[in-house]
């Protein structure tokens, strides 16, 4: 017959630190909630800090201040010298020197040729919304300001809406997990950079959470303004509304968000005489063209596979997203195995996500975090509520166990 050893007394360290963390977890699982939403806001307001006094200048930030301003100047030559010089004075001179002096490669080449340069703006000025917001702004500040101010504004948003969604579900303590989770799919990055990247993950989350939230109305028209940022959205609102008929949920919002961003790709992708999707993946993924007027490559299905494969083993040992992708799933996983679900509307929307960044890669495979980084944090959110179930689960059982233990 098993008999339980007998349990040496413990030494007064071990007391001693037995009794510090049970200290600790009775004042972290009292003060959980504001615990949760001071350290997240911090984070946030870090985040935005960065944004603006220590911003990333890259050299997209040339094309986009080009397209803000085509209206004002329609020479290419002008249009090229207002964009260069307009970033000459908003950045060091260290910076501006790595942004247009590569050594006679690519940045030193468009420094040098107007032409070229504006024979890349179709595959910018698609992100037409961004465009038009910096446009605006260029008439208050300074057009390197406005891009830090979309920055700011942007981190604020991000977070106000992730606390929102977190009090929604009575998850506030988890606050914490989600700053983590930002920090690994590299939220600071994404922060610093003068693109419409974040701009449109603010947008999307808040599209996703009024669908969360039964709110239509805003689920279309914040899914619409998250496509306008960044087009290629189209993506996972064709996934999300296959999914969404398939399982016979309505949502009438996601619905009439996708027909709106249907409608408006083609428009706007021949409004900005966009390259077209193979000619755009070449320069991104397999060879940097210098001039994209007329450049119509044939198809290959070699290198697109050498494209993707290039691309698979830089994200995997370069950038985070894959690993942020295999942790959702392993915690979606582990929380129905535990009898945790989620509910069918929820179970629709994590699936769309992780279904939206694998097909995101596969018709554009870029290994870069900050294209799939709209998908990342949404599925975490996801699973907030059945997190906080198990949790309250596991407290149950070790008061339970601890009134047996007293009674014994």
């Amino acid at each position: 017959m098993l008999t339980r050893p007998p349990v040496a007394p413990a030494n007064p360290l071990d007391r001693l630190t037995g009794a510090g963390l049970a200290w600790g977890e009775g004042v972290y699982a009292k003060w959980a909630a504001s615990i949760g939403v001071v350290t997240f806001s911090l984070y946030v307001l870090l985040t935005a800090f960065t944004a603006w006094f220590m911003p990333d200048a890259n050299w997209d930030m040339l094309p986009y201040l080009a397209i803000a301003e085509e209206g004002t100047y329609p020479d290419p030559q002008a249009l090229h010298d207002y964009a260069y010089s307009t970033v000459k004075e908003g950045v060091s001179a260290g910076d501006y020197k790595t942004l247009t002096d590569d050594g006679g490669g690519f940045r030193s080449h468009m420094t040098e040729n107007a032409a070229d340069f504006h024979s890349l703006l179709g595959m910018y000025r698609i992100k037409f919304l961004y465009a038009e917001i910096l446009s605006n702004l260029s008439r208050v500040v300074s057009p390197v300001d406005a891009m830090r101010l979309v920055q700011v504004f942007s981190v604020l948003l991000f977070g106000a809406i992730t606390l929102l969604w977190l009090r929604s579900e009575g998850a506030v303590a988890l606050a914490p997990v989600a700053g983590a989770v930002l920090i690994m799919a590299e939220f600071g990055d994404a922060a610093r950079a003068s693109t419409p990247d974040l701009l449109c993950s603010a947008l999307f989350l808040g599209g996703l959470f009024a669908y969360v939230r039964k709110r239509e109305i805003a689920t279309a028209i914040l899914l619409f303004l998250a496509f306008m940022a960044r087009p290629d959205n189209i993506v996972f609102l064709a996934i999300f509304v296959v999914l969404l008929v398939a399982f016979r949920q309505k949502a009438w919002g996601a619905l009439a968000g996708f027909a709106a961003s249907f409608v408006a790709y083609f428009a706007i992708s021949h409004w900005a005489q966009h390259p077209g999707w193979w000619p755009h993946l070449w320069f991104s993924s397999i060879e940097q063209h210098y001039n994209m007027d007329g450049f119509e490559p044939p198809f290959s299905v070699a290198a697109y596979l050498k494209a993707f494969a290039a691309s698979v083993v830089r994200a995997i040992n370069v950038n985070s997203w894959v690993g942020v992708s295999v942790l959702a799933l392993a915690g979606w996983y582990g929380l129905d195995r535990a009898g945790f679900r989620l509910d069918r509307r929820a179970g629709i929307l994590l699936a769309a996500l992780v279904l939206g960044v694998l097909a995101k890669f596969t018709v554009f495979p870029i290994h870069d975090t900050r294209i799939y980084f709209p998908n990342l944090l949404p599925p975490f959110l996801v699973l907030a509520a059945p997190l906080m179930a198990l949790w309250a689960s596991a407290g149950r059982g070790r008061a339970a166990l601890q009134v047996i233990s007293g009674d014994k």
